[in-house]
């Protein structure tokens, strides 16, 4: 019997208001995936009548963004919430107005259409009589406005809230606070799910996860990456400065998709490595050359042969079974293309292994 086709996990689509908030913690982001993620900020007034303090008011304030799957809508709702008073406070005339807008869009001339509603200046005692109800901004980049040759479109999202105080209160603390969200985006590769009509994507580097647990079927695989990140000196070919990419954020991989030449060389360089280092004879028993970083990226081994400042030897090359290496590969394949990962300089992820 056929083992089953691997298949890697679908990216989470959807973010509540309660997980905003637990995993933004302190941090001014928190994304659960390319298609959910949220920014958001608490605010926290002291009140003042004739200089002397008379109470507290605190609430926060969400911007959560969701993409469907193959679909060019970014829906970006704003949440009040967590509204909280103490004391003598006239909440029911303490205004509390948001405001959305575009700051700016890649390439200039491109065009973000905006749809939904933003609520005018509502009290908080209105706010916090609708909890949890949100209002939601829609925003669509139409495809053909973009640069070549993903037809890739980029906008920045911002989100602002405004406190006008209720008569005679003076407050301790700022009235006014914006909401900065990373850019979504917009692209229409053919090499991605819904060549015809593209997708939409924030613009965050997320990890591939490889496991090297029992029946992990890219175990094989993913124990050769992590020694390649966490004992380089072992790998194959020798280099004692050896430091290959993709272990963090701060060292990405880059998709190769468009230099069909530099893919097949990178594949080529990773083969003679082996043959090289292990003989001419490496793949008997079934098995191939396993090569990291991947010979889908520009990391991969022929680097400094097109970008010559590139370290040289920078890779690890392990013969492993076929069956193990064709299993991780179909499953960077998947998640490149569940992801929407670009080909090149504006885009990339980096390598997990658990």
């Amino acid at each position: 019997m056929a083992d089953p086709p691997v298949s890697y996990p679908e990216p989470a689509r959807t973010m509540t208001p309660k997980e905003c908030i637990t995993g933004l913690a302190d941090k001014r982001f928190f994304f659960k995936s390319r298609f959910a993620s949220c920014s958001g900020a608490v605010f926290f007034t002291v009140w003042s009548k004739n200089g002397r303090p008379v109470g507290e008011t605190q609430f926060v304030y969400l911007s959560i963004g969701t993409i469907a799957k193959d679909s060019r809508d970014v829906r970006i709702t704003q949440y009040f919430t967590e509204m909280k008073k103490t004391g003598d406070v006239a909440t029911s005339a303490l205004m509390i107005k948001p405001s959305v807008k575009i700051p700016q869009v890649w390439p200039a001339a491109a065009n973000v259409k905006q749809t939904g509603t933003v609520p005018g200046a509502r009290s908080f005692d209105t706010i916090a009589a609708q909890q949890p109800a949100g209002f939601t901004r829609v925003l669509n980049a139409a495809a053909g406005q973009g640069s070549t040759p993903s037809d890739a479109i980029a906008s920045a999202f911002e989100a602002s809230a405004t406190i006008t105080p209720p008569p005679g209160y003076t407050p301790g603390g700022e009235l006014s606070g914006t909401l900065f969200f990373l850019p979504p985006r917009w692209d229409k590769a053919k090499y991605l799910s819904k060549p015809t009509q593209g997708g939409a994507a924030f613009t965050y580097l997320v990890p591939l996860v490889y496991s090297t647990k029992a029946g992990a079927p890219e175990r094989a695989v993913a124990q050769h990456i992590k020694n390649a990140f966490t004992k380089p000196g072992t790998t194959k070919p020798d280099n004692a400065n050896k430091k290959v990419p993709g272990a963090t954020v701060q060292t990405p991989l880059r998709r190769l998709y468009h230099d069909n030449a530099r893919r097949k060389k990178n594949r080529s360089t990773a083969v003679s490595t082996c043959k090289k280092v292990f003989g001419d004879d490496y793949a008997q028993g079934g098995k191939e050359c396993d090569e990291y970083p991947f010979a889908t990226t520009y990391e991969g081994c022929a680097q400094t042969t097109y970008e010559p400042s590139a370290p040289k030897n920078n890779f690890s090359v392990l013969p492993l079974a076929k069956k193990d290496n064709g299993n991780a590969g179909n499953l960077l394949g998947q998640f490149m293309t569940l992801n929407r990962i670009l080909d090149g300089d504006d885009d990339g992820f980096y390598v997990t292994i658990t």
